[in-house]
């Protein structure tokens, strides 16, 4: 059995994680940490977790070191102080905020507001999508598990990338988010539900600190510079991502070559599904699962792709997304726990 830690675990990414790991098979979940709620148990927080009977302690790193693998659920700029002790005691990591995902320690005074505090792990810090890092994935002694929005942005334009069919150096990516996305410990008011409810909103206009993370990746699928032009946006939903991504494409590219692309890039991807024909991805047909739907578009007239995909932000943009890291890390197959479709309606 894999003993398994997760550090912040009544956050919603945390809980997520907490409520798949308890059915894994291959995991022992052995300790659960909350600053708010020590001393209750997970069911008091959550009652959808009610079944289960784990407490809830402050965080103990000596404790939480002795564990095979750690979750880190804490919100940016903490993972980073301890990561290095839980290293150093032996546990692999899996941290799902933006502490470890960017790999130039200068960006993260510009897009999240502190000094990186660990910047000797930042090159080690393995980037947490099976789908384009899944080889180091499996040797990594520390994954940086992807933001939600890039997971879905990275994923709709993938295969025109790595098939060198994107001519100019600039991608436009529109995404919507549902409001759990802000997270539980520190709404604000404008994601409480009167103020959400029939309402869509830009936020972080020109300034989301996904935005590097979208560049960092879709350069290194491209082999060659990307620009991300990202606007996100709120919608009155509590889960679910959908992004809409505008690729200028190479003259002369058929639409037969940008299908192909899609087909060969996914076809083994346990994880991800190609919508085909007239169909177009929903985030309610991936609502509580690790599926991400992807579709692509030609528009003739301008040389574009219009680049689709939805995914649970809570799902393949977080909680299962790294329990799938954890499968690979671990040697299981990757559908361990998380195999299951979406829930519907």
């Amino acid at each position: 059995m894999i003993k398994v830690a997760v550090v912040g675990a009544t956050g919603y990414g945390g809980a997520e994680l907490v409520r798949l790991l308890s059915a894994h098979p291959q995991v022992e979940l052995t300790t659960l940490t909350s600053q708010t709620y020590a001393g209750q148990r997970i069911g008091d927080v959550y009652p959808n977790l009610a079944s289960l009977d784990y407490a809830l302690e402050a965080l103990d790193l000596g404790a939480v070191s002795r564990a095979d693998a750690v979750f880190f659920g804490l919100p940016h700029g903490e993972a980073m102080k301890d990561v290095p002790a839980v290293l150093e005691g032996g546990a692999r990591v899996i941290d799902l905020s933006g502490d470890f995902r960017l790999k130039d320690a200068g960006a993260y005074p510009r897009w999240y507001g502190f000094e990186h505090t660990a910047p000797h792990l930042l090159a080690e810090a393995v980037y947490g999508l099976p789908e384009t890092h899944r080889a180091e994935i499996a040797k990594a002694r520390l994954v940086a598990n992807p933001g939600c929005y890039p997971a879905g942005a990275v994923l709709a334009v993938l295969p025109l990338l790595r098939k060198g069919l994107v001519e100019a150096s600039e991608i436009i990516v529109d995404s919507k988010s549902g409001i759990s996305g802000a997270g539980r410990t520190s709404l604000k008011l404008a994601y409480h539900y009167p103020e959400a409810d029939e309402d869509v909103a830009a936020y972080k206009v020109a300034s989301h600190q996904h935005t590097p993370e979208m560049e960092q990746e879709m350069s290194g699928a491209a082999g060659a510079a990307v620009r991300v032009l990202f606007t996100p946006h709120l919608v009155p939903a509590t889960r679910g991502i959908f992004t809409t991504a505008y690729v200028a494409l190479r003259a002369g590219v058929t639409r037969g070559q940008v299908e192909a692309a899609y087909e060969e890039t996914y076809r083994d991807e346990p994880f991800v599904v190609v919508c085909r024909g007239d169909a177009l991805p929903h985030t309610k047909a991936t609502r509580g699962s690790n599926f991400a739907h992807v579709a692509v578009r030609l528009e003739e007239r301008s040389g574009r792709a219009i680049c689709l995909s939805a995914l649970d932000n809570l799902g393949k943009g977080m909680a299962s997304g790294a329990v799938q890291c954890l499968n690979i890390m671990f040697g299981l197959a990757e559908a361990t726990a998380i195999g299951a479709p979406g829930a519907y309606p």
